[in-house]
């Protein structure tokens, strides 16, 4: 899985049978038991949900020092051998509190697809990639607060020797978000992870999960996904 690999930081600024998260690297399945409840219960939430086909998720390992305890996701958007856009989705939890979450738990994310050159011209795409965010989270009904993030674009064009590449472009979205909790502290990790995954489709240009799903609007299926 040619999953995101970018560094992330807590900056605060119809369907067939859906599929189920893989276990990754060993030892990165499940936490410690020694673990809180409350973040103990909010991972076997995500280990549990059932996702849309199109989108394959496996654990990985989190990143250190972010937060006490830390459950990392990646996942690519797949069609055939390709990936069209992947991601990393890494949840946090201080059972201290933290301020700058106003809450005991933090979803961090990366996004990012490959774009269609005149694409990412488009001077509007910042904003509306982060609509998509948002949208997915209200779109599922997600109570969420202090949401902060970037969207970026950039360009590369080959010179010399790599003179015969196609210009590429790219779009990411970094973001983080306080998923509100509910009963025993525990916040609805899958209803947030399935706003995630409707995020990495529409960035990578799957069609709308249902039918009469009208409101999804996707960025056109890009020419030459990743190779896996």
């Amino acid at each position: 899985m040619a999953a995101a690999q970018g560094r992330l930081s807590d900056g605060t600024g119809g369907m067939d049978e859906p599929n189920n998260i893989k276990d990754g690297a060993e030892g990165v399945g499940y936490p410690e038991d020694t673990a809180p409840l409350p973040f103990r219960s909010a991972v076997d939430a995500l280990r549990a949900a059932r996702l849309r086909p199109g989108i394959e998720v496996e654990a990985t390992r989190p990143p250190q020092r972010l937060a006490p305890y830390a459950y990392a996701l990646e996942a690519a958007v797949v069609d055939g051998d390709e990936d069209l856009a992947d991601g990393r989705l890494v949840l946090l939890h201080d059972p201290a509190g933290h301020d700058a979450w106003q809450g005991t738990f933090r979803l961090v994310t990366l996004v990012r697809a490959e774009l269609e050159p005149e694409l990412a011209t488009d001077p509007l795409l910042p904003e509306v990639c982060w609509t998509w965010l948002t949208g997915a989270l209200q779109g599922r009904g997600l109570s969420y607060g202090e949401a902060g993030g970037t969207v970026t674009r950039a360009s590369s064009h080959y010179f010399g020797g790599l003179a015969a590449r196609p210009a590429a472009s790219q779009i990411e979205i970094r973001a983080s978000w306080t998923p509100r909790e509910g009963l025993g502290g525990v916040p609805d990790a899958a209803a947030h992870l399935g706003a995630w995954c409707d995020l990495l489709a529409q960035v990578g240009g799957l069609p709308p999960a249902g039918p009469g799903d009208a409101s999804v609007v996707t960025l056109p299926q890009r020419r030459g996904p990743q190779s896996r």
